[in-house]
């Protein structure tokens, strides 16, 4: 996986907390912020596939751009694909290939079904349940910004804003604060939830890509 896209990923997503309840000198999550992200998610589940653009953009703390990446993702199921720039990368729902076109390597890995496993479809689903508080910061001109709150002090960041469309109910972008200062916005567009994604899309066929190594890690 792209180095930059992975490290936003795992910075969000990899590893659930060991507390599901935070501690009370936390305080407490806000309703609202619950019932908005509960939509988001209820509605994305009703999407049989989805197909999308997107760009990640990362940032120093003095706000100077350090690099972009942008690609396409592909969601159907447990299902998913990722074009990004030198790199591919295919689940056909069981396992996961990876295409690293510059080290001419391709590296598959078994997909963990635990709630560990770091997927595009957590993006946008209720990944927020057991791992953060979260407060709604605004509600104005059709966008709701919502800040969670990791409850695990250990991870490698300490806050992330979702950016919601109000009238579709789906996130538009999250923004990542690294504790070291990087921040990472991984921003959507061009989301298409019509048209139907044939199961081939998901499907490795190393015949496409000859003359590479193959690192099988399952």
């Amino acid at each position: 996986m792209n180095t930059s896209f992975r490290m936003f990923l795992t910075l969000l997503l990899f590893g659930c907390s060991v507390q599901a309840q935070p501690p009370k000198s936390m305080g407490s999550s806000d309703p609202e912020a619950k019932k908005i992200l509960d939509a988001v998610s209820a509605k994305f589940k009703t999407f049989k596939s989805v197909q999308s653009k997107f760009t990640l953009k990362i940032e120093n703390s003095s706000n100077k751009v350090m690099g972009t990446k942008s690609g396409t993702v592909y969601m159907k199921g447990t299902k998913y694909r990722i074009n990004v720039t030198g790199q591919e990368i295919f689940c056909d729902g069981s396992n996961v290939w990876t295409v690293d076109k510059a080290a001419k390597e391709i590296t598959i890995n078994k997909l963990d079904p635990s709630n560990n496993t770091i997927t595009p479809q957590k993006l946008f689903t209720n990944f927020y349940d057991k791992d953060f508080l979260y407060k709604l910061n605004s509600d104005a001109k059709g966008v709701q910004e919502i800040e969670l709150t990791p409850i695990d002090k250990s991870k490698l960041f300490h806050k992330v804003i979702v950016y919601i469309n109000k009238a579709t109910q789906t996130i538009t972008s999250t923004k990542v604060f690294e504790k070291a200062g990087n921040r990472y916005t991984y921003t959507v567009s061009g989301m298409d939830t019509k048209s139907v994604i044939p199961d081939i899309q998901f499907v490795f066929n190393q015949k496409n890509y000859p003359g590479m190594e193959i690192v099988d890690l399952r």
